[in-house]
């Protein structure tokens, strides 16, 4: 229509259109005090409200950004209209009758079909579609919904509908409607090849609706075995309208639900969205066709309320496949987007929503949902299932990897609690978890990454120089001499201390460790010394032969052994003289509850994996044995000290 809208009907449309009704549709307001409302400024990222709305005067201001103008100015920039294109569409909505008049128009909108005239086709076609579900062709289309449990009326709820075989018919009626073929193909209802035809044949749709209720695309599922095109959903491609990296299947109905719980559930297709809804979780939504993204984040903080001063929830299904977890680690890596707490809800048998409802009842889904785990705790416990926590080097393989997750939050006040579950998934010390999240987050920086690497590299090179000489030795080949600075690593300083005492004073020492094992000394060389200890008839018999030590020595194949005793045998014992036997007691006892306390930590990090209601007599057991086991290292520890 030429010419340029008349000033006094803006103005009209200014009075009628109440800003806190319009940008209510894309942010949840809150009570800011004054007569004002906040929430969460659409048009940049933030973690506490700025953005105001003051509906006496008809403004909005973000105090972030500094976006601020009336509710005209607020459509422009929240969905990229021209002046009249924002002004018509507000006229429409509020029942404004626009009249025009001579003179160029205040804004330009883009070259291209109108906003408006896109919205309009989008809402012809749904209407088509929705009326075409009764009938006698759609007749698989209906099977389809009611084996999933859907009946007439929440196709109606949901606006179902059915694109008819006919590859005419939607853009018959469009033409008829009087939009031009540039306007139906770029709201991609259509498609040209030797003529235009229907996107969208033959396939049970699902309108994609804006927060609003606007539909502004489709899903199509395919349902006839003769379809020529494989894919089992077809969605929207990219339009002016339509961004399906901004864009939430269920929203319209949930967004009020979402608001207030300040709860969302984010499921993975739009059966399972409709499952939900009439099972009696209003707050779920789904991405349309693609993975959970940044934006998609930021769509529901502004309808949650997410921020600071009031956190909420949002609470992702997956399968518990290899594709839900997944899922899951890309939700983990998006964590920071909330300010609201992230959980995970999967279905023991991996069922989603859809299929659970239909086999156990809506109940069944609420229960789903109310039984959610945090995400943090399901990702890493996924990735500590994957080994074998019993064994030492399981939960050391483990630690590294589920650190490398740890330290990837940009979110740095999360780590340290996330680093806590960490220990107590696989069973180990805070503070070891803590140290090896630091390793991980070291690594990750060039300059620091480079001195990691280069300490592992050492590390490996060293391992391998052990293993390369053990096999020398066995060949009969010359080694390298090699430094053993680990053997003197202060954790080690009992084992090194007990090692001397036996091999100098093996008489001092008596039968006092007639109870040691080589699996009470932690390092693999002072275990191989003790195990050349016994096998050279143990400390008694060193005690009654002057020259035991040497033939100990002599009679060891690896030099790293053999090393060691020479150096045990040499280094002065720290007693201020001969070792008394309390000086003995001492350390071997404490060997002794070292050991006992080795035991103690693995079987604990055992308890923490092992349910105590599902596996109630493993779990009495273990607790049996622990407990035996802590009595076990008082009677140690008073041994030690002499009590």
């Amino acid at each position: 229509m030429a010419g340029r809208i008349r000033e006094d009907d803006i103005a009209e449309v200014r009075e009628k259109a109440r800003i806190d009704d319009v940008v209510s549709s894309y942010v949840t307001l809150r009570k800011a005090g004054g007569g004002s409302l906040k929430g969460l400024c659409p048009f940049h990222d933030e973690k506490s409200p700025s953005f105001h709305v003051t509906p006496s005067r008809g403004f909005f201001h973000c105090f972030g950004c500094q976006e601020g103008g009336d509710v005209i100015s607020f459509l422009m920039k929240i969905d990229g209209l021209g002046f009249s294109e924002a002004v018509e569409q507000l006229a429409d909505k509020y029942g404004v009758q626009l009249r025009r008049e001579e003179g160029d128009e205040p804004a330009q909108r883009p070259r291209g079909p109108a906003r408006g005239r896109l919205l309009e086709a989008h809402k012809v076609a749904q209407e088509f579609y929705a009326d075409q579900l009764g009938g006698t062709d759609a007749l698989t289309a209906r099977r389809f919904l009611s084996e999933r449990g859907f009946d007439q009326a929440a196709a109606e709820l949901f606006g179902i509908g059915f694109s008819p075989r006919d590859g005419e018919a939607l853009t018959r009626l469009l033409r008829q409607r009087g939009f031009s073929e540039e306007e139906m193909t770029t709201s991609g209802l259509v498609a040209v090849g030797r003529s235009a035809y229907d996107r969208f044949r033959g396939r049970l749709m699902w309108p994609i609706r804006e927060a609003n209720g606007d539909t502004i695309g489709f899903g199509a599922r395919r349902i006839f075995d003769d379809d020529r095109i494989e894919a089992k959903y077809l969605n929207t491609s990219e339009t002016p309208i339509y961004k399906k990296s901004q864009v939430l299947y269920g929203l319209d109905l949930a967004r009020r639900e979402i608001a207030r719980s300040s709860q969302a559930v984010v499921v993975e297709g739009y059966t399972d969205v409709m499952a939900c809804h009439l099972a009696g979780v209003g707050t779920a939504v789904a991405t349309c066709g693609t993975a959970f993204g940044d934006d998609h984040a930021r769509v529901l903080r502004r309808f949650m309320h997410d921020h600071e001063e009031f956190r909420g929830e949002v609470i992702f299904t997956f399968d518990g496949d290899a594709a839900g977890q997944k899922a899951a680690l890309r939700a983990f890596g998006g964590d920071q987007n909330f300010v609201s707490q992230t959980y995970v809800a999967v279905e023991p048998s991996g069922l989603d929503p859809c299929d659970l409802r239909l086999q156990a009842g809506d109940e069944a889904v609420r229960e789903l949902v109310a039984q959610r785990q945090p995400l943090y705790r399901f990702v890493l416990g996924n990735v500590a299932a994957r080994y074998d926590l019993d064994r030492a080097d399981g939960r050391v393989d483990a630690l590294r990897e589920a650190a490398r997750l740890v330290s990837s939050i940009r979110d740095r006040s999360k780590v340290d609690a996330f680093t806590r579950e960490l220990s107590s998934i696989i069973g180990v010390d805070v503070d070891e978890a803590r140290a090896e999240v630091r390793r991980a987050s070291a690594r990750g920086r060039p300059d620091e990454r480079r001195g990691s690497e280069r300490r592992a590299n050492e590390t490996r090179a060293s391992e391998r120089g052990v293993a390369s000489e053990r096999g020398a030795a066995v060949q009969g080949e010359a080694p390298p001499r090699r430094q053993l600075p680990n053997l003197r690593d202060p954790r080690f300083a009992i084992e090194r201390e007990t090692l001397k005492l036996v091999l100098q004073y093996p008489a001092a020492v008596g039968r006092v460790v007639a109870g040691v094992s080589p699996g009470d000394f932690s390092h693999p060389v002072y275990r191989e010394v003790w195990e050349a200890v016994l096998a050279a008839g143990g400390a008694a018999q060193g005690a009654a032969d002057p020259g035991w030590a040497t033939r100990l020595r002599a009679g060891v194949e690896n030099p790293l052994v053999s090393s060691a005793i020479s150096e045990l045998g040499v280094e002065p014992v720290r007693s201020a003289g001969d070792p008394t036997e309390s000086y003995v007691n001492a350390h071997v006892y404490r060997l002794l509850e070292l050991s006992v306390l080795r035991r103690v930590t693995e079987l604990k990090s055992r308890l923490q994996r092992t349910n105590p209601v599902e596996q109630a007599e493993e779990y009495r057991q273990m607790f049996g044995e622990l407990v035996a086991l802590e009595h076990h290292r008082r009677d140690l520890r008073d041994k030690a000290v002499g009590a």
